[in-house]
């Protein structure tokens, strides 16, 4: 019976979701072009915003817990699990004043209105999984810039999504090279649940009347690991705790 009254309701979302990602693509275009970079973040932080609210549609709710203040004005690395592509945007919003930035495949980088153009422009890491040659410039050429700006990079170790909120194991290359390209951070590991059951029918219908939390761990200073690898354990461990299952 819920299935069935999903239909209905995830066509209301997608053309929602669909008119808000066409309305914020000229939006962000003359943020951007005319008045510069801090402009088109005000955009792209009401695009997450209006996102949120047409998720809503569907009875989702968003919870963000943080009991850690997290200095602003230094670079942030920040780890978390993957479950669907409804974790970037509640994550993007709740983060914002930290200015993240994600790590994305290639293939979202073009075709996309509003969320292409964000990848391309707004600061993010463009990979091509496939392309070492490519993926680590790209990688290292982020690092620097979130060193260089006191950015937050945000990077999901497990590379692909869990479909059904089970972790799968922490890759660590691009950790590694975040590590050293920005020695100055700040490590924000955070869990994410139940964003995998906005997809528990596949791409269509939505899941309906789902809690979305998203829950901040210490942070933790960089510079005061040396063994990195047993840092990445810890951080993974950390993480993975607190899945719901």
């Amino acid at each position: 019976m819920v299935k069935l009254l999903s239909y209905p309701i995830s066509l209301i979302y997608f053309i929602c979701f669909g008119l808000t990602l066409l309305v914020f693509h000229p939006i962000q275009w003359i943020c951007l072009n005319v008045f510069g970079y801090q402009a088109h973040k005000v955009s792209v932080d009401a695009l997450q915003f209006f996102l949120m609210r047409c998720a809503n549609i569907l009875g989702t709710r968003f919870s963000f817990y943080n009991d850690y203040p997290i200095e602003k004005g230094r670079p942030l690395i920040i780890i978390t699990n993957h479950q669907s592509l409804h974790d970037i945007y509640p994550l993007t919003w709740f983060m914002r004043r930290y200015h993240p930035k994600f790590i994305s495949k290639i293939e979202l980088g073009k075709g996309i209105p509003s969320v292409s153009y964000n990848l391309r422009h707004g600061g993010a890491a463009l990979i091509d999984r496939k392309n070492p040659r490519q993926s680590l410039p790209a990688l290292m050429k982020f690092g620097e810039y979130i060193e260089n700006n006191k950015r937050a990079a945000v990077i999901f170790p497990e590379g692909t999504r869990s479909k059904d909120g089970t972790p799968k194991p922490f890759q660590t290359r691009g950790l590694d090279i975040l590590f050293k390209k920005i020695p100055s951070a700040i490590i924000v590991p955070v869990t994410i649940n139940n964003s995998w059951k906005m997809l528990r029918y596949g791409k269509f219908p939505m899941g309906l009347g789902n809690h979305l939390k998203f829950k901040v761990h210490k942070p933790l200073e960089l510079a005061n690991f040396t063994d990195k690898q047993a840092l990445i354990e810890t951080i993974e461990k950390t993480i993975k705790a607190d899945i719901e299952h």
